[in-house]
């Protein structure tokens, strides 16, 4: 599973009436307030589907979002063996309540101020585990095992040296070097996004239940379109490479045992 925030800029003046419904973030496409829509992605056996989605208010908690998209899945009788979360939700009201579900979570840890907190893990050549312990006061604290992973840049776009990626990791049964290709999985989100707002019915509207409903029809014409894909389009083309394949092995057989004879 992946749950991630998608952000739809918000222009203009804001009305009482739409402050409650507008989320700031840091800047993009010109503009610091925004949309927030909060969705829960499946990964299963390379099939990505778009369960669940919800309109965000500037006082809902990270928690209270979790929260929400989780328990979608009680009426799914889905299992979550890992959930991939943004390093938007890297709070200690976060980690602990994810740890009080028991759900196996991988999570980017984000490094705030100049010394001390993650950036003291930032050091060596090889990849290793660590325990941290995250607080804002005496009695508002969590502790959580991260994996710090090291990937030489190589030469890439100009640069060279390490590059380091620290991860909160509980209950994650995996390989410490395979961790960063894993959690790269969750990146099939963003492209669910882009087709998304390939279909999203276009709108001057600032009602945030409107676009809330066109946000939710792009998401479900999306998920019809991946299901089409399954069942009419990928199946039978696949069947057509084996058989294809099987047809020119036959043939190449034959060529060959008439050369021989």
């Amino acid at each position: 599973m992946a749950i991630d925030l998608n952000l739809i800029p918000y222009y203009g003046k804001q009305k009482d009436s739409e402050k409650p419904y507008i989320y700031r973030s840091k800047a993009k496409d010109g503009t610091c307030s925004f949309y927030a829509y909060a969705t829960l992605y499946t990964i299963k056996r390379g099939k990505r589907v778009t369960l669940a989605i919800r309109g965000v208010r500037w006082l809902d908690t990270k928690v209270a979002i979790l929260t929400y998209l989780l328990a979608e899945l009680s009426s799914l009788k889905i299992q979550v063996k890992r959930l991939y979360i943004d390093r938007e939700f890297f709070t200690i009201s976060v980690i602990r309540w994810l740890k009080a579900l028991d759900i196996p979570l991988t999570m980017p840890a984000i490094r705030r101020g100049r010394q001390g907190g993650i950036k003291q893990f930032l050091k060596g050549r090889k990849s290793y585990k660590a325990t941290h312990t995250m607080s804002r006061s005496k009695d508002d604290f969590v502790t959580f095992d991260i994996w710090i992973i090291c990937k030489y840049k190589k030469g890439k776009r100009g640069r060279s040296g390490i590059e380091y990626y620290v991860y909160v990791i509980y209950k994650v049964n995996t390989n410490l070097n395979h961790i960063h290709q894993c959690y790269r999985k969750r990146f099939g989100i963003e492209t669910s996004y882009r087709l998304k707002n390939l279909c999203r019915i276009r709108t001057t509207s600032k009602k945030p239940n409107l676009r809330l409903l066109f946000v939710g029809i792009s998401f479900l014409l999306v998920n019809i379109w991946v299901n089409l894909l399954w069942r009419k389009i990928s199946k039978p083309v696949m069947w057509r490479k084996i058989n294809l394949s099987n047809n020119f092995s036959s043939k190449t057989n034959a060529f060959f045992f008439k050369s021989s004879c």
